[in-house]
């Protein structure tokens, strides 16, 4: 359904290290695509998978501010992956925020979670789907 997803920043090279490290727990090894945007504001691209996640300054010139009920949630193959997204945020100067990892009931069915704050204060969520 999505084709990208952009967030903003106030310290790209923080958000480069944490996203370097955080998405490798997903597989998505590899330095971003840096673009200097016609405006001369910097975005970094990470690509995996099929999806596309955008870090940027933001173009209009202001302080990048976090979406109040805002999350982005990262899909994971197991609970293993779930912890491990959720413990390299927490090293990499994330936050742990809500329940501590772990499966949750509900109308859905069972999902394995985790939720964290990245350093800007975006809410992101590790999800694992049992089949």
């Amino acid at each position: 359904m999505f084709s990208h997803i952009g967030i903003g920043s106030n310290d790209l090279e923080r958000s480069k290290r944490f996203y370097n490290g955080l998405l490798a727990t997903l597989g998505a090894n590899g330095e971003p695509f840096i673009n200097k945007a016609p405006s001369g504001h910097t975005r970094l691209f990470y690509r995996h998978d099929g999806g596309t996640l955008c870090i940027t300054e933001p173009i209009n010139g202001e302080a990048a501010t976090c979406a109040n009920g805002g999350t982005i949630g990262f899909k994971c193959n197991s609970p293993e992956q779930v912890k491990a997204f959720h413990d390299a945020a927490v090293a990499l100067g994330g936050v742990s925020i809500e329940d501590p990892p772990g499966l949750r009931e509900g109308p859905a069915g069972a999902l394995y979670l985790a939720y964290v704050r990245d350093p800007d204060g975006n809410k992101l969520c590790a999800l694992y789907r049992p089949k």
